[in-house]
């Protein structure tokens, strides 16, 4: 990317192993995230270029010397961060929290949209799928590296339980997800906040059992309506904006939660006396730590119980990451795969 708008695709030096604790991974399938949209609409050119891509699976094509958990030929899911899995942190599960991690869009040289990635601390990074898995599964599996695991932090962190009333608020692919992670975990009613029709029936299979178009005080109003007047006890806002942030304000029930896993836009927001204090709210998400929740997720995107990878709408190759970025931006596309 080199600006707001200009996504190219070029030539560049083949990665390769650096350290004793890198692998290469040849990338089978990529992807273009939501939140890659905000440098696409906001990145000052002149800033760039910068190596795009957070997501991926891929096949291990070579290991450093003090590699032990992955192997040449192993299929794997990279996690959009990256971690060394030996801190107190990461044996903690709060791998967003690693005192050597990154993130890949930090990585100067590296990025998921592309043939091949050299991947930092490959022990704790990398997760190995079972080399039976169905090729047709690759959708799914490569949820795992972000919005599904992000969706499920979302609804984790939100406290969702058997019975759970949850509002989630935002209709792209870590909302929907979130919607099929707070099925997964036992709601009863989850009430989607999205006006693209094609996004919010995927919300309903997912099992969303109520849609609301309206935004603003409309929406607002809205679901107290569906919620006898005092609002959800959950709130997950799966959008970033600070719009979306004072809805979930808006909508939350006193006493509730508010978990809040969109990029934010912004570093101001209402938590004082009228918006949270007195209320009793809690706010909590942030950074999901997806490597911690693949094993837990895995077997299900296995058996096909679950089918996270219907999100993707539009499959690609490279040569189609620009316009795939543009299709997303245009909400013409909700989550386009890239196939490598």
């Amino acid at each position: 990317m080199y600006g707001a708008g200009d996504v190219r695709v070029e030539n560049v030096p083949d990665s390769v192993v650096k350290l004793p604790t890198d692998a290469l991974v040849r990338v089978t399938a990529s992807c273009i995230c939501g939140s890659d949209l905000w440098p696409y609409a906001t990145m000052p050119h002149g800033t760039g270029p910068a190596r795009m891509g957070h997501e991926f699976v891929g096949v291990v094509e070579d290991i450093g010397s003090q590699v032990s958990t992955v192997k040449k030929g192993d299929l794997v899911v990279a996690p959009w961060l990256i971690s060394d899995g030996t801190c107190e942190f990461c044996k903690e599960g709060l791998y967003a929290s690693c005192v050597h991690g990154s993130m890949w869009d930090l990585q100067p040289d590296e990025g998921g949209q592309a043939e091949a990635v050299r991947v930092p601390f490959a022990d704790g990074t990398l997760v190995t799928i079972p080399a039976t898995a169905d090729p047709a599964l690759v959708p799914s599996l490569l949820t795992l590296s972000d919005v599904f695991g992000t969706g499920h932090h979302a609804a984790v962190s939100g406290g969702v339980t058997a019975g759970s009333t949850v509002a989630v608020i935002g209709d792209g692919a870590v909302g929907l997800l979130a919607v099929l992670s707070a099925k997964r975990l036992g709601a009863e009613r989850i009430i989607l906040m999205g006006r693209h029709k094609a996004r919010t029936d995927l919300g309903r299979e997912f099992g969303a059992t109520d849609v609301v178009a309206d935004r603003g005080a409309e929406g607002i109003e809205a679901v107290r309506a569906l919620t006898g007047g005092h609002g959800t006890p959950i709130v997950l806002e799966a959008v970033g904006t600070r719009t979306a942030y004072d809805q979930a304000v808006g909508i939350v029930r006193g006493g509730g939660t508010i978990s809040r896993v969109g990029v934010p836009q912004y570093e101001e927001a209402p938590v004082g006396i009228g918006s949270l204090f007195f209320r009793g709210v809690r706010l909590t998400g942030g950074a999901a730590p997806t490597r911690a929740y693949i094993n837990e997720l895995l077997p299900e995107v296995l058996d096909g119980s679950l089918q996270p990878g219907k999100v993707f709408d539009v499959t690609t190759n490279l040569a189609g990451v620009p316009a795939g970025y543009r299709d997303m931006a245009d909400r013409k596309s909700l989550k386009v795969l890239v196939n490598s």
